[in-house]
């Protein structure tokens, strides 16, 4: 076994854990102040809920082996609870459980990422019926669909999940998704805008009537997601190598170019650069870069930065245009930075992208692995959200949302400035 290897993917699967704080820190400080509370609980009781549903069913769900590849909906039996990979293989380069934990973090902040659309105006309970049922009908199939692979004795690739083996039995080359830019950012987008549909708008919604709160939160949690990241991304090699170095160096490039790029936009379209701006372009960035990370020179991954946060700044907007109401614009961001991203590599992944001496098939892999999840995940997204509307309810009354729904919903205040207590 390779101890550091090893060490590699647990300092990696932590960071990748600390992205989901980060993620509340930025979504809570893009709410009202009497909805903060209640923005960062959706992402923690995701962290709990998922974590659970990972150790009991879902790694067996999202990695059924070489079964995966002749059923759709695969499970291997053997991996419920986690039993069976508590020994290490003889001649394993890390123990089952490293990797396990890695992709379970990976599993909790997809799910946690699709609450950003549904701010100030989702019930905690129903949030938990619709993030368990969404992880295990929708998430934990499509990690399958991209992460599931194996090796043969040799350490040749000798299967993989039909976006990235299958493809390549069909068309040559497989999908390229190195570390989630469809199994994470579109399918979490593209479920974002389903239940925005299913919930409606919030009461009073128009351009420029809900502003951020708190900036600095704004901040604090994009600089925490983007830490986290560099073990989201150079983490999703599982070795401390050449190509590990290289996804961490462009998850320092696009980024900053998407910043950059967002602040040159807001400047020419509202006459002032923000620091909210500055923050969702690095996010924009870092979402862009997320499939592509291993398969770009960095030269490139500063162009998809570029191409992110011009795309992502103006993508934002098509909300008010088309009138659904994505409220922490989870679309704009993770939906549309994961499609320039995933369909940009295949136009300058290294070998096979169609300006790097490809012939077009990358681009069009990477096109039907980017419809293929986001129609799988908007349509049954919308299928459990409306379920649920229509049964528990999933909207809090318009009354409890115009007050703030913090105090309605946990009892509790973000910013407590007197003691009333006597």
């Amino acid at each position: 076994m390779d101890q550091g290897n090893t060490a590699f993917m647990l300092i990696a699967a932590a960071l990748v854990l600390l992205m989901t704080p980060g993620l509340a820190f930025f979504y809570g400080g893009l709410v009202k102040a009497k909805s903060v509370i209640s923005m960062m609980m959706l992402s923690f009781g995701s962290l709990g809920l998922i974590g659970v549903l990972w150790v009991l069913y879902g790694y067996a769900i999202a990695f059924p082996g070489a079964d995966g590849l002749v059923a759709p909906w695969a499970i291997d039996w053997s991996a419920l609870g986690l039993t069976s990979l508590l020994e290490v293989p003889e001649g394993a380069a890390y123990p089952p459980l490293a990797f396990v934990a890695f992709q379970a973090t990976f599993a909790i902040l997809t799910v946690a990422l699709v609450s950003g659309a549904i701010a100030d105006r989702a019930k905690f309970g129903a949030w938990l019926v619709f993030a368990g049922l969404w992880a295990t009908i929708v998430y934990f199939p499509v990690a399958s669909w991209v992460f599931n692979f194996g090796l043969a004795e040799d350490g040749s690739f000798a299967y993989g999940g039909w976006i990235t083996y299958g493809l390549q039995e069909t068309f040559g080359v497989g999908a390229i998704d190195f570390a989630g830019g469809t199994a994470v950012h579109i399918n979490a987008g593209a479920a974002a805008l389903a239940l925005a549909l299913v919930l409606g708008k919030r009461v009073g919604f128009q351009k420029g009537v809900h502003v951020p709160h708190n900036p600095p939160f704004v901040l604090l949690g994009a600089g925490l997601l983007w830490f986290g990241w560099f073990g989201f991304n150079a983490g999703s090699e599982l070795a401390a190598d050449g190509v590990a170095a290289l996804a961490f160096v462009n998850t320092i490039a696009a980024p900053a170019a998407a910043l950059l790029a967002w602040l040159v936009v807001e400047k020419i379209k509202d006459g002032k650069p923000t620091s909210v701006g500055a923050a969702s372009g690095a996010v924009a960035g870092l979402v862009a870069i997320t499939p592509a990370c291993a398969s770009l020179d960095p030269i490139w991954a500063i162009l998809l930065g570029i191409v992110a946060g011009v795309v992502c700044a103006l993508a934002i907007e098509l909300k008010y245009a088309w009138g659904f109401d994505d409220s922490l614009d989870v679309v704009g961001i993770h939906l549309v930075g994961g499609l320039v991203g995933t369909l940009y590599i295949g136009f300058f992944a290294n070998g096979t992208g169609l300006f790097m001496g490809g012939d077009g098939t990358q681009l069009l892999v990477q096109a039907i692995a980017a419809v293929a999840v986001l129609a799988y995940s908007f349509v049954l997204a919308w299928i459990i959200g409306f379920a649920i509307q229509k049964t528990i309810g999933f909207r809090v009354k318009n009354e409890d949302e115009v007050a703030g729904i913090d105090t309605v919903v946990h009892g509790e205040e973000g910013y407590v400035l007197t003691d009333t207590r006597g």
